[in-house]
């Protein structure tokens, strides 16, 4: 049994884990398959300003519940889960308003609470999405980052008629690219690696644009008869990109932004105001992790490919390594800790 910890910037430890027993409305997990996201690496380099030190990461995990505490009336041990990571407090502004994801209270395992890389977790019971048997773990494991994509689409609104632009063809880009066509969408995919636009035509994409190659401004141009895409999503973090997407966007567009950076970048007020633009941040997600899990039971979402390495939880060294030194040759890198 293995729990991964950051110790400090730079400083990845490989400990024993020691399962703790749950308390009142809690739940044991034994955790199967967790997957490594771009901020779990951003807490191993130091750059997540909500994370303190030492840290067990991991907010993508999913298991067999082992436990339960009093009070628990939805899950039994046995039962197959998928966490939800966010924590909130269920009685400020936000979460009275149902946007329990920006909680002022807000707290997310495996950032500012103790997360999912480790063999044993305690959780509330309300943290746990259940998942039918014939869903395999490692695809229950690729919720939480579906749940990202389904939340900045929820807030922007999708539609079959909605022609999407998404910068950038990474993880979370893909996830929202696969979202937006189980909608129906038209999704253009922007990004200036050829491998990974290849990724996101397998993954749907009905046109990709490398901007070394083509100016994205004139590769959408004439999306809804020369309007520009009604959707555009920001999935590459890069604070220049949303001046751009001021610029393309339809009138009466939406625009999200998903991801942070304490950069400035310019933004014509002119372009929103003429156009009428729709301008909205993204984060985490709010309680969409039971629609994901459907959409995934279903079949209507068919992510597998996603998964382009496994690794043993004890290998965990290897994986970061292997992201850092390749990224090319990943995507969704998991730890197995069953």
């Amino acid at each position: 049994m293995v729990a991964i910890s950051v110790t400090t910037p730079h400083v990845l430890k490989l400990f024993e884990d020691v399962p703790g027993d749950p308390g009142a409305g809690e739940v044991r997990l034994r955790v199967q398959r967790a997957g490594i996201c771009g901020s779990d690496l951003h807490i191993y380099h130091g750059s997540n300003p909500f994370a303190k030190y030492p840290r067990i990461i991991g907010h993508e995990f999913a298991g067999v519940v082992e436990a339960v505490g009093p009070g628990v009336a939805g899950l039994v041990p046995g039962d197959r889960v998928v966490a939800d990571p966010v924590v909130s407090c269920g009685q400020c502004y936000a979460c009275r308003a149902g946007r329990s994801n920006v909680c002022g209270k807000l707290e997310v395992f495996g950032v500012h609470r103790d997360g999912g890389f480790r063999s044993h977790v305690v959780l509330p019971e309300g943290n746990l999405v259940k998942v039918p048997a014939h869903l395999p773990v490692a695809v229950a494991a690729l919720a939480e980052p579906f749940s990202i994509a389904a939340n900045v689409l929820s807030r922007t609104g999708i539609a079959a008629q909605d022609s999407v632009l998404i910068y950038g063809a990474g993880t979370v880009g893909l996830t929202v690219l696969q979202v937006a066509k189980l909608h129906g969408a038209r999704c253009i995919v922007a990004d200036p690696d050829a491998a990974r636009l290849e990724r996101a035509r397998a993954f749907g994409a009905d046109r990709t644009v490398n901007p070394r190659e083509t100016p994205v401004a004139e590769a959408v141009a004439g999306e809804h008869d020369g309007l520009g895409p009604s959707v555009v999503i920001d999935g590459a973090g890069i604070p220049a990109l949303l001046e751009e997407a001021c610029r393309v966007a339809s009138p009466a567009g939406r625009i999200g932004i998903l991801g942070f950076s304490p950069a400035p970048c310019n933004v014509s007020q002119q372009e929103i105001v003429k156009k009428e633009l729709s301008l909205v941040g993204s984060r985490l997600n709010r309680r969409l992790l039971p629609q994901v899990v459907e959409w995934l039971a279903s079949g209507k979402l068919r992510p597998e490919a996603m998964i382009t390495q496994t690794f043993a939880a004890a290998e965990a060294p290897a994986a970061f390594a292997l992201i850092e030194k390749d990224p090319a040759s990943t995507l969704k890198v998991q730890l197995a800790f069953d």
